[in-house]
């Protein structure tokens, strides 16, 4: 996923969404997990691979929850865990769970078997719920400059940006003794436009990938519901720094 180019770039938006070599991208996942979640840890193993895999956009959200049982995640923040609970509404859910994959915005499964995610991406692309909007970024200088073709619905443009890799050796709860290895780490996550079926350009400062350790980011077009909570993606494409650990 990180070889060849500073930054991966999807190109061209007369096409499926594709990654920086030209490889089609099937789908998000966004992991929802957390370092002091004794059942997380297998989850985390499993997302490495799904980053590596490289056709998918893949970003982990660490959650604040599990904090009080003795570690507080140092990864986990508010926001990461109220996206969550956003979710659970536009799915129609009474709860929460780690490991919890959502994918595409759409539907959700436990984020430890990557065979099981990816079969599920290739039913939600045939059904039409897969990214289905053509979406590129690239950086130039001192800006961002996002592009989002046309299509039918509304929805937001969305940044995320993350940290591609952090070790962390967890001294206390129920992982102690652990030195687990986390990628795509969310730090943040912003709202910078809005799209309503019209070919859309965006050029946006580019500062904030450089910010708080960051690595990249990603764009997602995404669908809200009543309340203004995250669902359906539509959209997505995916920057990184491999140079940035």
């Amino acid at each position: 996923m990180f070889k060849g180019l500073a930054f991966l770039l999807t190109l061209g938006l007369s096409s499926p969404a594709l990654a920086g070599d030209g490889t089609p991208l099937r789908g998000v996942v966004e992991l929802f997990t957390s370092q002091g979640c004794g059942s997380c840890p297998p989850a985390d193993r499993a997302f490495e691979t799904l980053v590596r895999q490289g056709d998918v956009v893949a970003l982990a959200y660490h959650v604040d929850y599990w904090n009080y049982m003795g570690w507080a995640d140092t990864l986990a923040s508010k926001e990461n865990t109220k996206r969550q609970y956003g979710y659970a509404s536009s799915l129609g859910r009474s709860g929460v769970y780690t490991p919890q994959a959502i994918l595409n915005g759409r539907d959700h499964m436990k984020g430890t078997d990557i065979g099981a995610i990816n079969q599920k991406l290739g039913a939600l692309e045939n059904a039409g719920g897969g990214l289905t909007i053509p979406v590129a970024a690239e950086r130039k200088g001192d800006e961002l400059v996002v592009k989002v073709g046309a299509g039918v619905g509304k929805a937001d443009v969305v940044v995320v940006y993350f940290r591609r890799k952090e070790t962390v050796e967890l001294l206390k709860g129920e992982n102690i003794g652990k030195k687990m290895v986390y990628w795509n780490s969310v730090t943040d996550v912003q709202t910078v436009g809005m799209w309503d079926g019209s070919a859309l350009d965006l050029v946006l400062p580019a500062k904030l990938i450089d910010k708080d350790g960051n690595s990249g980011c990603a764009i997602l077009l995404q669908s809200t519901g009543p309340q203004g909570e995250p669902a359906g993606i539509l959209g997505a494409t995916m920057m990184a720094d491999p140079t940035k650990s």
